[in-house]
C-alpha cells in the first residue's frame, strides 16, 4: 500500500514539474523572445513600406505631364487607340 502512495506521490511531483517547466518557459518566450520577434517584423514592414513609398516617388511624373490611360478590357468598342474626332469652329 505505501509502495502505491509513493509511486503517486512520485507521479504527482514529475506532473507538478513539467506544468512548472512549461509555465516557466512560456514566461521566458513571451517577456524575451516574443518581443523581439514583434519588432524584427515590425522593422521588416517599415522598409518594405519605405521601398514602396521610394519606388513610387521614382515613377512619378513630372508637373505638366498628360496621359490618357484606358482601359481595353473594360471598353470593347475603343478597339484602336487613334483618339476622338472634335470639330472646331473658329469664333471672331
Amino acid at each position: 500500500m505505501n509502495l502505491f502512495i509513493i509511486l503517486y506521490l512520485v507521479g504527482f511531483v514529475r506532473t507538478l514539474f513539467v506544468i512548472g517547466i512549461i509555465y516557466f518557459g512560456i514566461r521566458i518566450i513571451s517577456r524575451y523572445i516574443l518581443p523581439l520577434l514583434v519588432e524584427k517584423g515590425v522593422k521588416n514592414m517599415q522598409q518594405k513600406m519605405n521601398d514602396q513609398q521610394k519606388q513610387n516617388q521614382r515613377n512619378s511624373r513630372t508637373e505638366g505631364d498628360v496621359t490618357i490611360e484606358h482601359d481595353k478590357k473594360n471598353n470593347p468598342n475603343h478597339k484602336n487607340n487613334q483618339g476622338d474626332y472634335i470639330d472646331f469652329e473658329e469664333v471672331d
